[in-house]
């Protein structure tokens, strides 16, 4: 009887964050594997916070280089990131890990001078005022005017991901992972008052249009890129882009989604 073929394990890389606290809790893990260059890697594994996971993830998508990303917190909040395990072999770890896949957003924006910029978002989409005076924006969906003007502070598109970030801060809703859908929240409404946005599925063209631009200008920001003096801005989710995060089993995303939900 011929012998079955053991699978070859998935090549790992490990990305670590310029922070002390990462640097120094790397040391460990270093020498528990045997690392590749991420360029050769299947999987990254990403040492830091949110905000360095971030980076990487924005690092594949502009270069075309989508791998699924297994984090481990070594920064403050650590919401996307997996909790350390000491004992745990780190392959281990990875080869138990489930999948959440996320779309992220393709913000599309045209400045008041017609210049075009176009930024891949992992958590939202948010426009702002630049100003004191309140921003003024026309809502659109899928062609279509939904809201002659909104009067606040802005407005944000939020993925699920997102949801928990800026979005829940703004009194978003919080969305389950695999809802395939996207929350549309304003930021201090003035006009009108009470209204609290709404649950876009996410096949949805968002636009909006900057009314009275040059007395209230307003900035478009895809996670921490920034356009300012916008006059229009079209976000689409985006599936070729499509990301792979890697979460422990018991700690994954939604379970973390479904726990902030009920906190009292």
């Amino acid at each position: 009887m011929s012998e079955v073929p053991k699978l070859a394990e998935p090549k790992l890389a490990l990305i670590v964050s310029d922070s002390a606290k990462a640097q120094d809790g790397s040391q460990a893990l270093r020498a528990s594997h045997s690392w590749v260059p991420a360029e050769d890697a299947d999987i990254l594994v990403v040492l830091g916070g949110d905000g360095f996971l971030l980076h990487v993830l924005h690092d594949m998508i502009d270069h075309d280089r989508i791998k699924p990303v297994y984090g481990m917190n070594l920064g403050t909040v650590g919401f996307l990131m997996n909790s350390q395990h000491d004992g745990v072999p780190i392959a281990h770890r990875v080869a138990e890990a489930h999948p959440v896949p996320v779309s992220p957003l393709r913000m599309e924006a045209t400045t008041q001078d017609g210049r075009k910029f176009s930024y891949y978002a992992i958590n939202e989409v948010s426009l702002l005022r630049e100003t004191r005076q309140s921003a003024k924006l026309e809502i659109r969906i899928n062609g279509r005017e939904r809201m002659e003007e909104l009067s606040g502070d802005g407005i944000l598109v939020a993925t699920p991901v997102g949801s928990t970030a800026y979005n829940l801060s703004a009194n978003g809703p919080i969305l389950p992972l695999g809802s395939r859908m996207l929350a549309l929240t304003p930021l201090s409404p003035f006009r009108p008052r009470r209204w609290k946005g709404a649950i876009l599925p996410e096949s949805a063209e968002v636009e909006f249009r900057v009314r009275e631009a040059d007395k209230r200008p307003v900035a478009a920001v895809a996670d921490q890129k920034e356009v300012r003096d916008v006059s229009t801005v079209r976000i689409t989710a985006t599936a070729e882009k499509e990301l792979t995060l890697l979460f422990d089993p018991g700690y994954t995303l939604e379970e973390r989604i479904f726990t902030e939900q009920f906190q009292v």
